[in-house]
């Protein structure tokens, strides 16, 4: 039975993110994911300037008369929702942690995929995996992928994106849209995530804090990392260990964004102290510029 607290979300969740896709990229999104192929559309005539390449032999030896094969691009997308669920994910310095606003994101990527009738799929993982909604179509799916990611409770408390990417790898067959949503703050998925972007579309959604990059001098905290569970004591009021903090994660971020342009992936970055509508928003119009 599921909590009613959940439920009320859900339907929060359902009506604020439906009313941002029609009013903020309804379009885009149809426009910047093409169709993964080519499917059958009809057989006709030989007409002068086709393609003789695109001649049906079988139909024009049987006719007697010359006919082609004529092909439409294949709308029907598949759309993958990667969610990293490790413990760093419970953690914001703002109104929200970035795991509230991921599942806010998620919705909000599903409802446009459904409004375009795609399917939607959801892996959960952390250090293994959570959980896996195999891609459907339909508004009732959409907010049972909503609810898994509101209600999941993990077992996991790392973070192992090489081996969420390998898990998918092996049971998608078909080339899909892949947002992979994650903080990045691991390591050792490179070859798992360029195999990945070989087989499908990924777009790399990078959650991040402001407290992640930067402290500001409070004298002495104690600090624990959600994944592991180790404690530290710092003195914030010393410059040179701040320094220290900020270039550890401007080198870290640097190192990511570099894979992530190597391997041509595409990236929305979200921080919790702004709306994460203004870079989706972004990067779709980015996106439909390049498609033209």
């Amino acid at each position: 039975m599921i909590p009613k607290e959940i439920v009320k979300r859900v339907r929060q969740i359902e009506i604020r993110t439906k009313r941002l896709v029609n009013d903020a990229f309804s379009g885009e999104y149809h426009s910047v994911f093409k169709g993964r192929g080519m499917e059958f559309a009809e057989v006709r005539e030989y007409q002068p300037g086709d393609d003789i390449r695109s001649i049906d032999w079988n139909v024009t030896a049987r006719t007697g008369r010359a006919y082609i094969k004529r092909f439409t691009e294949e709308r029907e997308l598949t759309v993958m929702l990667l969610v990293d669920a490790s413990g760093s994910g419970n953690f914001g310095t703002g109104e929200q942690m970035k795991g509230e606003i991921a599942v806010e994101l998620c919705a909000l990527l599903a409802f446009a995929a459904t409004k375009n009738n795609d399917r939607v799929g959801l892996l959960i993982f952390t250090d293994r995996i959570e959980k896996f909604i195999p891609p459907r179509k339909g508004r009732t799916h959409v907010l049972r992928v909503i609810r898994e990611l509101l209600y999941s409770r993990p077992e996991g408390s790392g973070t192992d994106i090489k081996f969420a990417l390998e898990y998918m790898n092996r049971i998608i067959n078909r080339s899909s849209i892949v947002f992979l949503v994650s903080d990045f703050l691991a390591s050792g998925f490179d070859t798992a995530l360029r195999i990945a972007n070989k087989r499908h579309d990924v777009v790399a959604i990078t959650m991040t804090d402001p407290r992640e990059l930067e402290i500001p001098p409070v004298g002495l905290i104690e600090l624990e990392d959600a994944e592991t569970g180790e404690e530290i004591l710092v003195d914030t009021s010393d410059s040179a260990w701040r320094e220290a903090y900020l270039r550890q994660n401007q080198e870290l971020r640097a190192t990511r964004d570099k894979l992530f342009q190597v391997t041509g992936i595409d990236t929305i970055h979200v921080r919790t102290d702004q709306p994460y509508l203004d870079s989706v928003v972004q990067f779709f119009k980015k996106r439909e510029r390049t498609f033209r």
